[in-house]
């Protein structure tokens, strides 16, 4: 069987794209979208990806929103304490979980995202 070998991009609907763009730039270091065909692109780390159709009740998602972005983080602590000095609200999630921790917030379209700070299983 041939598979998808991961995730090429994440697109979705936003009121101010360029503004939205800037603030996952500034607050998560997700370079913007790029201009031209030759320009770099944001390239992400090797890792551990979960891809999971999720129950609609769930806890991730605000009334409205239909997808919740995950990010990977390496220091949990130092990348909490970055969003806030940004004025970004963020929860860390105080369980520690046989494969990480967790913190949510969200961006200012509403958007739920979940940082993951992974931890390999033992």
């Amino acid at each position: 069987m041939h598979t998808v070998l991961g995730l090429g991009g994440v697109l979705f609907k936003a009121s101010d794209p360029a503004a939205l763009s800037a603030w996952y730039e500034k607050n998560l270091g997700i370079t913007l979208p790029p201009q031209s065909y030759d320009a770099a692109v944001w390239e992400q780390q090797a890792g551990p990806t979960i891809f999971a159709p999720t129950e609609a009740s769930s806890e991730l998602f605000t009334s409205s929103a239909n997808l919740c972005l995950n990010f990977r983080v390496a220091d949990m602590d130092a990348m909490c304490e970055q969003l806030r000095a940004n004025g970004v609200e963020v929860t860390k999630d105080d369980t520690e979980y046989p494969n990480g921790t967790f913190a949510s917030l969200s961006d200012p379209e509403g958007n739920p995202i979940q940082l993951w700070q992974f931890t390999q299983p033992s």
